[in-house]
């Protein structure tokens, strides 16, 4: 049910709840600390208190669309073209043109209102989230959603979604700058008692039993029960202080702080604030900033047009002069430009929500296209995120495998072995023995052409990883040990994942992060999973989060007898080992000696090595009198361990990684993988998918050296020594946050364009720093998503490079549109300008087009193809050129001169025909006053303008189709299509340009030939053999545009050069077979200059390989 109460409303309590019992509360908020609140009081309290919003939350506003409307360039335009027709009393005009202005506005505004709406609700979608407990099960709700009486669960990177009363923490911090200036974060605690002390003496940084709504959790874990939502939390009560007030720099009045002249300074940024934000200078997209400019600089042409306009004419101003004058200056804005944009940006995000894009910025999809370097995190991007845990060494005991399990969540799959690992002298000699083995049967399958009889069949389970195995003596179903036991125990407890049993749905399920979900299962196999050990009696005191700059979580328990207390630790191998001092337990326990040491580091990359991840599990007894504390360092209780073992957890890629980066090799985007993993467990996943080639013999000594690093390697580089590298690590291993910023850095050096995955707190200044922040929608913190421009639903890497394709798209339509909008102008200005040396006897100007002809051309013919453009799909080969310049942006020398190529053309043949029909049977009649009505002298020039006016049309629309590709032939926009002859199947495929062209074109008719329509308000007539020359012009401007394009590929004009290699090894005897139009097959594909690119350092160019042949492509 939708929220119908005012966010001003608020439960009334006796005292502040930071006073307050948590029994207190919640019998005030009727709700249950345990179970949260039932449907009914959820839908009381939504009624009642309405959503949890801020005052400019609301979304969008319609008069701000309609303002914008009305200040577009072309708008403007109208308006005093519209006064003018008015003040010298053409009302037909006048009346004309404010049917335009309304109709302009109006479809302008609607579509932008609908686009704007859309964008609120899929930036809803990745807007922050809450963790609430509503009747007795956990929720996942978007924050507005929140009432007070909810009970919410907090992590790290949360973002505190309305002010709490908490009743349950563990080490929990949280950064409340944002409140209280303090940059330290502020320790939680619930034991604290305010209820005797005065209210106002306790400032809200020091009320420790409260959350507030838009902090965020820097650490540890807690739960609340929401007390104050929207403007009566205390971020809302800044915000309702501050409302109105917020300004930019340099815009304050005060002459005492500033001086006598700031007053006057400020003043006039203020008021360029507003009008810059009305004329849409200052706010919106790059792009939308960009084309507003442009609107307005060809608005001042407009008006230099106009005066030429009036100055041919002597400045001898009838309506009829004035009106062509404003009528030239329309020509010369494209009217629908940032309409067409808007429209074309919210398509896209459209698009991008149904591939698990979510875009939170409309400047991403500006960016993601440019995209020339790509940097993911490995876990639940590049892999599944859905891991088993493979292997466990124990010393000791020996390598503990799991194998035959189809569900990774199932305890109750596949068998556990444990194997004892045999001298390095026999191991050899067995791999050895059996690889003549496995030679002698290849050979004899190969003589005999025999199936092996056991041949292994494929299922759905996590594949194992594919290694030469070490030979072991092999144990099936090991019995319990000591040395497992406490393995198990550590494993179970320092966790924070659970398994459960769903009898109901007959299926296991799991909820946390996936590698302490892999350790959870695993000890579940033994029957020591963390819910069995509670109930034994096994009780946490302390708990010292996951902290990625130490790579490394502890906990700490009491035995059930109480007789001891055990801190368990684990994390990263290195990190874990430095802090031993012995290795096993009992009469295995040895010291922690440097040969141990490299003993256990042999092993952990034996596990590596097969694509595992390793993790070291440790622990050590504490003082059982000693009482544990926040204010304990976590240096003094992760010390002195004794090493239990190692856990080999597998993490298979995605299925779709691979296909993914190889389409990301073809488009010449290079893909880095950062993660926290070992140098071996990365190199391994990285050759698996494709990231790194599996040989690296052909690369040079320094570009193989330069592929794998791990963070310390890496960050021990100075910035020049970075930048010397022949190419940038494609894997970093052990991964630290601020490692991923200074590789955005690096790539920035070297003039490239950034992607950068993230998904904890840490990782929001690497976000921020990418060109495109891209946040896991699964996994991600609040923090992350808030820093990023995009949210990734599905957390897969696939979904990036659908992103990028989609990019692409749009950056190739509104190259199209911006094309298609620019050269109609161009051609029109060229008729009317030199249009105005046609005078009659009194020696004035004799229009080619009358104004509302102009109109008419501009608000109508132009504006619907503009739009079909902006929907056109994406090209065959679009993941398969490299990436654009983000730097040059849309306006390339190749879009200007062939804008100005097609318009001077489609100038040229409509000033042609009108110069024919006038100077050929006219024998130059242009008639007296033929600007203002029709008479029988004036019969040539208005059938002269309707020629022109049909001519220009269909120009116009012709165009539409041509553009749809910028450099190949309208006959052949697909060179992979086997059809002979393609050319309505393509200009079919996208039906609303096609229907906006073929109705477009046939309105001309109705147009010509309505009596009264004709000659009182277009001012031409119906015409006959005229028609020939305007359809003989469409055949010649086709004509022209093919053979420019043709020029354009048969001399490289233009060209990149890698994309042309590319074009020519993938259709290089795509022959001349397909008869009738071979020669705009063979023509597209004309030579030209030849390139390679580098991708992912690994490889030259677009092999062959990578390529195939031209019906794969």
């Amino acid at each position: 049910m939708a929220p119908k109460g005012s966010p001003s409303t608020q439960p009334e309590y006796g005292k502040h709840p930071f006073q307050l019992t948590v029994e207190e509360l919640s019998e005030e908020l009727h709700t249950n600390i345990e179970s949260g609140l039932s449907a009914e009081e959820i839908r009381n309290a939504q009624e009642k208190y309405g959503e949890n919003k801020l005052k400019g939350e609301e979304g969008v506003k319609w008069y701000k669309i309609l303002s914008k409307q009305i200040s577009n360039a072309m708008v403007l335009v109208l308006i005093l073209a519209m006064a003018l027709s008015y003040g010298v009393s053409d009302y037909i005009e006048g009346g004309v043109i404010t049917a335009v202005i309304l109709l302009n506005v109006g479809i302008g505004f609607y579509q932008e209102y609908n686009a704007e709406k859309k964008m609120d609700s899929l930036r809803a979608l990745s807007s922050p989230t809450a963790n609430v407990i509503r009747n007795g099960t956990a929720d996942h709700i978007p924050s507005p959603g929140v009432v007070p009486g909810d009970i919410v669960v907090l992590k790290t990177g949360d973002t505190i979604p309305a002010d709490l009363r908490l009743f349950d923490v563990m080490n929990l911090e949280c950064d409340e700058k944002i409140l209280t200036g303090e940059a330290m974060p502020v320790v939680k605690e619930v034991d604290t008692d305010y209820a005797d002390q005065n209210e106002l003496e306790i400032g809200i940084g020091d009320r420790l039993n409260m959350a507030y709504a838009s902090a965020t959790v820097t650490k540890g874990r807690g739960s609340g029960i929401v007390v104050f939502t929207a403007m009566k939390t205390e971020i809302g009560k800044i915000a309702e202080s501050m409302h109105g007030k917020e300004r930019k720099e340099n815009r304050s009045l005060s002459r005492k702080k500033y001086g006598p002249l700031q007053p006057a300074k400020g003043a006039f940024l203020r008021s360029w604030d507003g009008v810059g934000a009305f004329l849409g200078l200052t706010e919106g997209t790059p792009l939308q900033i960009k084309l507003s400019k442009l609107a307005y600089i060809l608005l001042f042409f407009a008006l230099l047009l106009a005066l030429i306009v009036f100055a041919v004419n002597r400045f001898n101003v009838t309506k009829e002069v004035a009106i062509y004058a404003i009528s030239t200056g329309i020509a010369m804005i494209p009217e629908s430009l940032v309409a067409v944009l808007t429209i074309t940006f919210v398509g896209g995000m459209v698009s991008m929500r149904d591939k698990n894009v979510l875009t939170r910025k409309l400047a991403a999809l500006e960016a993601l296209g440019g995209t020339t370097n790509i940097c993911s995190d490995k876990t639940g991007t590049i892999t599944q995120g859905s891991m088993i845990t493979r292997k466990a060494f124990i010393p000791g005991n020996g390598v503990y495998t799991v194998s035959g399990s189809e569900d990774a969540f199932d305890p109750t799959q596949g068998t556990v072995s444990l194997g004892v690992q045999k001298s390095k002298e026999e191991a050899e000699a067995e791999l050895i023995a059996r690889r003549e083995e496995l030679d002698r049967l290849r050979s004899s399958a190969a003589l005999t052409f025999k199936e092996p009889e056991n041949k292994p069949q494929r299922n759905n389970r996590p594949e194992e990883p594919e290694t030469e195995k070490v030979p072991l003596d092999v144990t099936e179903n090991p019995e319990m040990t000591s040395e497992l036991e406490a393995y198990l125990h550590a494993a179970a407890l320092c966790n924070l994942a659970t398994v459960r049993r769903n009898e109901k749905e007959n299926k296991w399920q799991t909820t946390g992060d996936p590698t302490e979900t892999a350790l959870q299962v695993f000890a579940h196999r033994f029957g020591q999973g963390k819910k069995s050990l509670a109930s034994k009696g096994w009780k946490q005191v302390g708990e010292y989060p996951f902290d990625s700059t130490v790579k490394r979580m502890s906990v700490i328990y009491k035995t059930p007898d109480k007789a001891e207390t055990l801190v368990f630790t684990k994390g990263a191998v290195e990190r874990i080992l430095d802090l031993c001092v012995s290795v096993g337990l009992g009469e295995h326990n040895i010291e922690m000696t440097e040969e141990v040491k490299d003993g256990i580091l042999e092993q952990m990359t034996l596990l590596a090595e097969q694509g595992l991840r390793v993790l070291a599990i440790a622990r050590k007894n504490w003082p059982t009198d000693s009482k544990v504390t926040d204010e304990i360092p976590r240096d003094d209780i992760e010390c002195g361990l004794t090493l239990l073992g190692l856990a080999g957890i597998y993490d298979p890629p995605r299925q779709e990684t691979k296909d993914a980066v190889r389409d990301c090799t073809r488009a010449g985007i290079k893909v880095h993988m950062l993660t926290g993993d070992h140098p071996s467990t990365a190199a391994a996943i990285a050759k698996e998918v494709g990231i790194i080639p599996k040989d690296m013999s052909h690369l040079s000594e320094a570009v193989a050296a330069s592929l794998v690093k791990t963070a310390t390697e890496f960050d021990g580089l100075t910035d020049e020594e970075i930048d010397n590298l022949p190419s940038l690590p494609l894997v970093i291993a052990r991964c630290a946050p601020h490692t991923k910023t200074r590789m955005i850095a690096a790539l920035h050096r070297r003039k490239l364009f950034a992607a950068m995955t993230g998904d904890g707190v840490n990782d929001a200044p690497s976000l921020q720093a990418a060109d495109v922040g891209i946040a896991m929608g699964l996994a991600g913190s609040d923090v992350a998503k808030g820093a990023s421009d995009i949210v990734l639903t599905d957390d897969n890497f696939s979904s990036i490079v659908g992103a990028i394709q989609e990019g692409r798209r749009i950056f190739d339509n509104v190259q199209r549109f911006v094309l298609h909008l620019l050269t109609s102008n161009v051609g029109e200005v060229v008729l009317l300008i030199c249009g105005l040396g046609f005078q009659d006897e009194q020696n004035f100007s004799v229009f080619p087009l009358s104004p509302l002809q102009i109109l008419w051309i501009n608000m109508v013919t132009s504006g619907f193809p503009a739009f079909g453009l902006g929907k056109e799909k994406a090209a065959w080969d679009i993941m398969s050129r490299p990436p654009h310049d983000n730097r040059k942006g849309v306006f390339t020398w190749q879009i200007i001169c062939d804008m100005m190529v097609y318009g001077l053309l489609m100038g040229m043949l409509t000033l042609f025909t009108f110069l024919t029909i006038v100077y050929g049977p006219g024998n130059g009649n242009l008639g007296i006053d033929c600007n203002r009505s029709y008479s029988d002298e004036c019969d040539t020039v208005f059938r002269a303008r309707a020629a022109v006016f049909a001519e220009l049309t269909w120009l116009i629309l012709i165009s539409a189709w041509e553009i749809k590709s910028i450099r190949r032939s309208m006959f052949r926009l697909d060179p992979t299509s086997e059809n002979r002859f393609p050319f309505f199947k393509d200009v079919y495929e996208n039906k609303f340009l096609f229907y906006s062209v073929v109705l477009g074109s046939l309105v001309v008719f109705p147009c010509v030939y309505i009596p009264g329509l004709n000659t009182n308000v277009f001012k031409h007539k119906g015409i006959s053999w005229e028609w020939a020359l305007s359809v003989g012009a469409v055949f010649i401007f086709v004509f022209g545009m093919e053979m420019w394009k043709l020029a354009k590929r048969q001399f490289g004009w233009f060209a990149d050069a890698q994309e042309m290699e590319r074009l020519e090894q993938a259709h290089r005897g795509l022959s001349l077979r397909q008869g009738f139009f071979s020669f705009s097959k063979s023509s597209t594909f004309a030579k030209e200059p030849s390139g390679t690119a580098s991708v992912n350092g690994a490889t030259g160019g677009l092999n062959k390989e990578q390529l195939g042949n031209s019906s794969a492509v």
